[in-house]
């Protein structure tokens, strides 16, 4: 199994392509990881043509496309759930959603409970609790960082930005496509975890742009 993996929830696009066959350990065959909080939709397609061409492999190869479906803002969300899309389209092979926030949970190998922050902008964060690194206790939220305080260690880049709230943050700060391409493919091998989710995106908030509401008569 060769799945194509991939983020575009934070300030980072990550992507990864990672190889599985049964009875053999996951393997990573090429991973690109690069900041550009502006530029998701320039980076993407170049880093996916990218791990592709490091390991000699063409888009045809591919068994499953998995992605990144945040917490995140609208723009940068939409790069990678679009380009998912059209993959998955093209391509006839399943698109498996994943939460980025779980994705920085997977990569801290935790057994022991811990928080997820990542940066949601106007002062507050995306967050949710997590039992192990494996087992996610509540479901995503966005709110100020004093509510995902709770005196258990915290990761991510809205850990970081809260220091004072959270307390030092632990590594990673950001989501990786591995890890995503490793909860995928748990998952696709019948081991229990955390969800594979719809390719949908996870925004949390309502859109800033409201329907306006039909005019009201003057007064006679």
């Amino acid at each position: 199994m060769l799945v194509l993996a991939f983020d575009t929830a934070t300030s980072t696009v990550t992507v990864a392509l990672y190889e599985w066959f049964p009875g053999d350990p996951v393997k990573p065959v090429a991973v690109v990881a690069g900041r550009d909080k502006q530029r998701h939709a320039e980076v993407l397609s170049p880093s996916i043509a990218r791990v592709l061409a490091e390991a000699g492999a063409a888009p045809r190869d591919l068994d499953a496309v998995a992605v990144g479906v945040g917490p995140g803002p609208y723009t940068g969300l939409r790069v990678g759930l679009a380009t998912a899309d059209a993959l998955g389209n093209a391509l006839r092979v399943p698109v498996h959603g994943v939460c980025t926030l779980d994705a920085i949970a997977w990569a801290t190998g935790r057994t022991e409970p811990f928080v997820v922050a990542t940066d949601a902008r106007r002062r507050e964060v995306y967050w949710a609790r997590y039992d192990a690194h494996d087992r996610r206790a509540t479901e995503p939220a966005v709110g100020p960082a004093l509510e995902a305080a709770c005196g258990l260690p915290a990761y991510g880049e809205g850990a970081a930005l809260y220091r004072d709230v959270l307390g030092e943050p632990g590594e990673p700060l950001l989501p990786s496509a591995g890890a995503i391409a490793e909860i995928a493919i748990s998952r696709l091998s019948g081991k229990p975890g955390l969800p594979l989710l719809p390719a949908d995106p996870l925004y949390l908030r309502r859109p800033d742009a409201q329907e306006i509401g039909a005019r009201k008569r003057a007064s006679q």
